[in-house]
Formats: structure tokens, C-alpha cells, sequence
């Protein structure tokens, strides 16, 4: 059996502190807190998962709280920007009069690999790019929530391209391809004068959510990963079996491994790419839904059942977080 990636699972990234992080990704881009959970590998600090109505694999984009962590000091070998895609060009105009309304640092519009999009900041430093689906074809949306406080017509639908930048292209595109099945789709001029064109891979059905944007910057320092930072992307794998195949293929090239992990909502496969960067292959099951009900997705400190029996003690260390709906 051919094994393909369907595109991005999710994406995630390092805050400081959990609940400017909340206010920001629930209340100004009006995305779902799909699930208050812990970092499985340090269960002191959150880890936020932020999605479509219902936490659809692709829509996924998630936080590890680590309360010390430093500044994001932005450079090679990185996940240098994420990229959110919206209904249409119309709901750039929308983002861009809405992000001065709460003062949030972005860009003018423009087009990037064809697309039209909108670059802003997080109030960390997060990098992170508005994508327009006017012309997108391939890999569908997600569904906004609907209880979001922007209209359904602007809202975020789900991860776009994922922008890598690394000091030397050839050796992540050959993991791309060769490896795992990505395509090249394309490449569009450098922001920066006399630097290579970026390179477009994409995967699945195609289209902005399968999409990795590859920069080669030989002039920048390395990254030094902190708030602000984004510490891996995650693909699409259809169920466990072909993540089991996938493990084996990624063995057969002695590459490094996580080996099967069982994250409960999903299960994965970490490696790191020959720049650096860590990519994870992720099921698209069992889902969010499996330990709460959806209309309550996020309100409660979720545990998998292997920590279940630690919860006093994980909720003694975690600083109270109210992810409650208000009345």
C-alpha cells in the first residue's frame, strides 16, 4: 500500500503564561479552546490545544506553557511562521481592521505563493500569517465555532502552509520528497533581496493545508527556541496501522526516532529532520471528543487515563487557569 500524508495535523508552539495565551487565541482570533491538558513529557505545565467547532485534525494549533522560558530569538533551522487560513480575500480586510481595533502588530497585505495573506504577532512575538482560501483548492476547511466572537465569514478555518527556514534547503526537501511523499508545487521570490526563491512542497489533495513554504537562509544565526517559538508541525496520518508502516519506514533510513507514542486524543512519531526541526507524524483519531462531550470541549482539566490517577497532584502544581464559559 502507498503510504501519503493527508497535509498538517497541528502545530506547537511555546507560551509563557497560559492565560494571556487563552485570552488572545479565544477572544481576538476567536479560535475554540478544543482542550486544557497537560504536557504529557512535564504534566507541571499546560499544554492548549486550539481548533475549529469540534478540533478537527489540521485546524489544531496548540501551546506548551513553560512559565521561564525566554524570548524567542528568531533564526535558522526553525518553524519561522505559522499561517491560518480564512474564508477569502474580504476576510483579510476584516483581520486587518480588527487586529488594529486591539492593537495587535501586523503587516499590509500581499501575496505570498499566490495567495493573498496578512502577517502579524502574537503578544509574545508569535509568528503568524492570515492566508486567504479565495482560489484554494485541494484539502477542505475546517468548520468555525460557533460561538466564536468573529462572524463565521472571516473566521480562521484551519493550519495553512507551515514556513520552514533552514540553512540549507536541499537537505529538508530531500526528507520531504524522498521520504515522505511531499510534491513540489511551486516557489515564489524571497522577501529579502538576493536571498534564494522559497520553495512550495505540498502533499494529500494538495492545497494551503498540506502545504510546507521552505526558505533557505545561509546568512542567519541559529534559533534559540523560546515564548514566541514554535517547537514542532505535525502531518496527517490516516489511522494506527499506517502509522506503524510509517515507523518502519522511517527506521529503514536509521533516522532517529521517537517510535510509537500513544498521545490518547491521537497517536505519534517523532523525528527530527537533518536541519534540525522536528516533525511529528499524528493519527487522525481517536479525537478530542473521547474524554468530554463536544459542547464542553475545554472547560475542564483533561487527563488521559495514564495520568488519571495523578491528577491531585498535577492540579496542586498547575496555577488555576478558568476556561469556563461566561455567564
Amino acid at each position: 500500500m502507498s503510504l501519503t500524508l493527508k497535509g498538517l495535523h497541528h502545530v506547537s508552539a511555546i507560551t509563557a503564561k497560559a492565560p494571556e495565551n487563552y485570552k488572545f487565541y479565544t477572544e481576538v482570533l476567536g479560535l475554540r479552546l478544543i482542550k486544557k491538558t497537560v504536557n504529557q513529557d512535564d504534566v507541571s505545565v499546560y499544554h492548549l490545544f486550539y481548533g475549529d467547532e469540534t478540533g478537527n485534525p489540521g485546524t489544531e494549533l496548540t501551546f506548551f506553557e513553560l512559565p521561564n522560558a525566554g524570548r524567542n530569538r528568531d533564526g535558522n533551522n526553525s518553524i519561522s511562521a505559522l499561517s491560518l487560513r480564512v474564508p477569502g480575500d474580504d476576510a483579510l480586510l476584516f483581520w486587518t481592521q480588527r487586529f488594529t481595533v486591539f492593537g495587535v502588530e501586523h503587516e499590509e497585505i500581499t501575496e505570498r505563493g499566490g495567495r493573498k495573506t496578512l502577517a502579524f504577532t502574537d503578544h509574545e512575538g508569535q509568528r503568524l500569517i492570515l492566508v486567504s482560501d479565495e482560489h484554494n483548492e485541494g484539502m477542505p476547511g475546517g468548520k468555525p465555532w460557533a460561538k466564536s466572537p468573529v462572524p463565521a465569514e472571516y473566521a480562521i478555518v484551519g493550519l495553512g502552509p507551515a514556513h520552514l527556514t533552514v540553512e540549507t534547503a536541499e537537505h529538508t526537501a530531500l526528507i520531504l520528497e524522498d521520504l515522505l511523499g511531499f510534491r513540489r508545487a511551486g516557489s515564489y521570490p524571497s522577501p529579502v533581496a538576493g536571498q534564494p526563491d522559497i520553495l512550495v512542497f505540498e502533499t494529500g489533495e494538495g492545497g494551503s493545508g498540506t502545504e510546507i513554504h521552505l526558505e533557505e537562509r545561509s546568512d542567519l544565526p541559529q534559533e534559540r527556541l523560546g515564548r514566541g517559538g514554535v517547537h514542532h508541525v505535525a502531518f496527517r496520518v490516516d489511522n494506527e496501522e499506517e502509522l506503524k508502516q510509517w515507523i518502519e519506514r522511517i527506521r529503514s533510513v536509521q533516522l532517529p526516532n521517537s517510535g510509537f507514542v500513544d498521545r490518547f486524543y491521537f497517536r505519534s512519531l517523532y523525528f527530527r529532520e537533518p536541519n534540525g526541526i522536528l516533525f511529528e507524524l499524528a493519527t487522525d483519531g481517536p479525537g478530542f471528543a473521547t474524554d468530554e462531550e463536544v459542547e464542553h470541549l475545554g472547560e475542564a482539566l483533561a487527563l488521559p487515563p495514564f495520568l488519571e490517577s495523578k491528577r491531585e497532584q498535577i492540579e496542586a502544581h498547575l496555577k488555576p487557569l478558568d476556561t469556563r464559559p461566561q455567564i
